[in-house]
């Protein structure tokens, strides 16, 4: 399971960087849950990290996700209009929320599939995921798929929905030949249920930040987090070896 960490700002960026975070995403905490920066701090943020990257191993470079802002699912335009901003900032991947449920969502999808950009549409699950909109988004050819909540202090993602339902969301995903990716006020005790699901990547703020997610990312939180989830990869990866090993001779 990789790590997404959003950041708002070039110092920000910069500790994630040398964190090791698989997925650096571009966001404005207190703008909301996909609060978006002003398109220049993009330009500069993705400057900042690409010349950072210099001494990297090409396959230890972090892919640089950005959101474009939370609005209505009825601001069709809007979306798409920002969505390509974003995109010509020279991001990896495009984040656009997805509220809501049924005909409105999955023609906001419809469209989106439609620009030539790596969109990740993120379903908004505070009021559960709609089988429908699921169905939508893993369709197109979308870079990946993601559930978040817009609520971030009601309980973490996976407090709001259980594992079973994010469990559907991703054999789906998967299924469909789609990443997937769940976030959502999630922390360190979630690690262990997320790594029994199986997202390919989960995203974190609140937990590596010094108090509310509006707060200051905190170095410290942020190591520890990324070895707690190294810990967890090593630890699954070596279960399967050590069950054949304490298996009783026959």
């Amino acid at each position: 399971m990789r790590m997404l960490v959003s950041v708002r700002d070039v110092a920000e960026a910069r500790e994630a960087l040398q964190a090791g975070v698989d997925f650096i995403d571009l966001k404005e905490p207190s703008a909301g849950a996909l609060g978006g920066l002003a398109l220049p701090l993009i330009r500069e943020l993705v400057a900042a990290l690409r010349a950072g990257e210099g001494g990297l191993d090409a396959r230890a470079r972090p892919l640089i996700s950005a959101t474009i802002g939370d609005l209505p699912v009825a601001a069709r335009a809007d979306i798409l209009a920002r969505a390509r901003a974003v995109g010509a900032c020279g991001v990896d991947l495009v984040k656009v929320g997805v509220p809501g449920r049924g005909e409105a969502a999955c023609g906001l999808l419809a469209a989106l599939a439609t620009l030539p950009l790596a969109i990740v549409p993120v379903l908004i699950a505070d009021d559960g995921l709609d089988a429908a909109v699921i169905d939508a988004a893993c369709v197109p050819p979308f870079a990946a798929v993601m559930a978040d909540t817009q609520a971030k202090h009601a309980g973490s993602l996976l407090d709001l929905l259980g594992a079973e339902a994010l469990g559907a969301l991703i054999e789906r995903a998967h299924g469909a030949g789609r990443m997937v990716g769940l976030a959502g006020a999630l922390g360190a005790a979630d690690l262990a249920p997320l790594a029994r699901l199986g997202p390919d990547f989960a995203g974190f703020r609140s937990a590596v930040c010094e108090g509310r997610r509006e707060g200051r990312l905190d170095p410290r939180r942020l190591r520890a987090l990324r070895a707690a989830i190294d810990g967890l990869a090593t630890q699954v990866a070596a279960e399967p070896a050590r069950t054949a090993a304490e298996a009783p001779a026959v």
